[in-house]
């Protein structure tokens, strides 16, 4: 049986062709094409064979997954291989190193055993920095003396939890610096399957203000599923939990998940009880380019979601080859405006997997982003970046200036390992070709940057401030009636 829903909107179109327009929506079935069906996705049958072959050799190391969605609705098959949702969601030869691909070509080409594909893969996996930020080593919190498997607490407020059963995707971003959850190497992945175990930590960390499920996508769970991990935190003893949040591409890849999909509604009214609870709810939305706002489907989705009260927040990276110009990034903040979300983050792409053929400079960044973000109203300008998830923190790039006859970097901490960085400014020499924080040098003749002992005892350590400081409780009580913690 189809179900139908009604969208309308208006649209700008000055700079961009998303069209928002009264919508019906019908029931669709979802089909997934991994590096085994390759050669089954229609739309590739034009390719050349040893473009096939560049293909498969790709996918062999980095994951590979999208669906019939994608390929049907957002790829402009027309304009391959420059088409961006394709840059997106198909490898590419670029994203290995040459020497790399080279061999991985070879081995495809003539039919080499799986094993030894996969061997080979594993070597080259390995050296891409698999878990970068150091979130094996420094994020992994504890509690009775043990580490808790598929739980970061890497910022003091926020706890990050990796359902077992969310650790895919209904499509995979070439670019995903998560990458290394999806090539079935076990000890790479970070998951967890006792949703007790994150309720006793949190119980014991009133410091956490914030819960983020994240992944893979935790809304590639069936909702009787996602409900065992969500139910348990709207408990009264973790009143001090204000937010819950979510993690998803689903509302760019498969927003049917919203609305069609068998348990849909369930869904829905799980986001329902959540605010009902007294719990803010936010999915935490990765759109990569205004074509992905640009469906019916899409739109559909988000009028659903913000029925229940839940909040979509959007951030992606900048991306090389997808998304690397302002006038991509306006349009997707403006269409993000109009249809209720919030434009909340730009990164810069990880210094991980693929990073090479994404990457975009610092300084590019930063300009791709102000032309964006003057290019907007007040109320896209909830838009923070373009901000780094490095080791020591998200530091976002605050601008490039001139401090007597230096150029620099005003970078800033907008989250910490220590929450005593949060806001500081600082300089970086200025550096046209960086694109990470680990490239960056001091400004104005310092040594170092003011945080770098401090990493240096947390590294030696192997403990952040963050994890369980003894906390002090405050007198006075918050206008909420809760205790503030610090």
């Amino acid at each position: 049986m189809s179900h139908r829903f009604d969208a309308r909107h208006v649209v700008d179109g000055s700079e961009s062709r998303v069209a928002v327009r009264r919508a019906r929506v019908t029931q669709r079935g979802y089909r997934a094409y991994s590096r085994k069906d390759i050669d089954t996705v229609p739309a590739l049958r034009h390719l050349a064979p040893d473009e096939i072959t560049a293909m498969k050799a790709v996918s062999a190391v980095l994951p590979f997954r999208v669906n019939n969605y994608v390929v049907e609705d957002l790829i402009n098959w027309d304009d391959i291989p420059e088409d961006p949702i394709y840059q997106l969601t198909f490898p590419q030869a670029g994203m290995l190193d040459r020497r790399d691909f080279d061999r991985m070509y070879a081995l495809v080409r003539r039919g080499a055993s799986e094993s030894r594909i996969q061997s080979t893969a594993r070597e080259i996996q390995m050296r891409m920095n698999p878990h970068p930020a150091g979130q094996m080593e420094l994020n992994v919190p504890h509690i009775n003396g043990q580490s808790l498997p598929g739980v970061q607490h890497k910022y003091r407020e926020t706890v990050l939890f990796f359902p077992s059963q969310g650790q895919t995707c209904h499509a995979y971003c070439t670019y995903c610096f998560r990458w290394a959850q999806f090539v079935g190497i076990d000890e790479l992945k970070f998951a967890n399957r006792e949703a007790q175990s994150l309720v006793e930590y949190l119980k014991s960390h009133r410091e956490v203000h914030s819960i983020l499920f994240t992944g893979g996508d935790p809304l590639i769970m069936k909702t009787r599923v996602l409900r065992r991990y969500i139910e348990p935190l709207l408990s009264p003893e973790l009143d001090h939990l204000v937010s819950i949040r979510i993690g998803t591409k689903a509302t760019a890849y498969w927003p049917y998940r919203f609305l069609t999909d068998p348990d849909a509604d369930d869904l829905l009214r799980l986001f329902k009880e959540v605010r009902k609870a007294g719990k803010h709810l936010a999915l935490m939305s990765h759109y990569s380019h205004p074509r992905e706002l640009d469906t019916p489907a899409a739109q559909v989705a988000l009028r659903r979601i913000h029925s229940t009260g839940a909040v979509v927040r959007c951030q992606a990276p900048v991306i090389r080859n997808v998304n690397d110009n302002a006038r991509a990034w306006a349009a997707m903040w403006r269409i993000q405006v109009q249809l209720g979300a919030v434009p909340y983050y730009m990164f810069v792409e990880r210094d991980t997997g693929p990073k090479n053929y994404f990457e975009v400079p610092l300084a590019r960044a930063y300009e791709i982003f102000r032309k964006a973000y003057r290019r907007v109203s007040g109320l896209g300008r909830t838009v923070r970046g373009p901000s780094m998830s490095a080791t020591p923190g998200k530091v976002v790039v605050e601008g490039i200036t001139r401090i007597g006859r230096e150029d620099v970097f005003v970078l800033k901490f907008v989250q910490a390992r220590d929450p005593d960085w949060v806001g500081r400014p600082f300089f970086a020499k200025y550096d046209p070709e960086a694109t990470w924080l680990r490239e960056l040098r001091p400004a104005l003749g310092e040594k170092e940057f003011f945080f770098s002992r401090a990493m240096r005892e947390i590294k030696r350590s192997n403990r952040a401030p963050a994890w369980g400081e003894r906390l002090v409780k405050r007198r006075r009580a918050t206008v909420f009636g809760h205790v503030e913690w610090e």
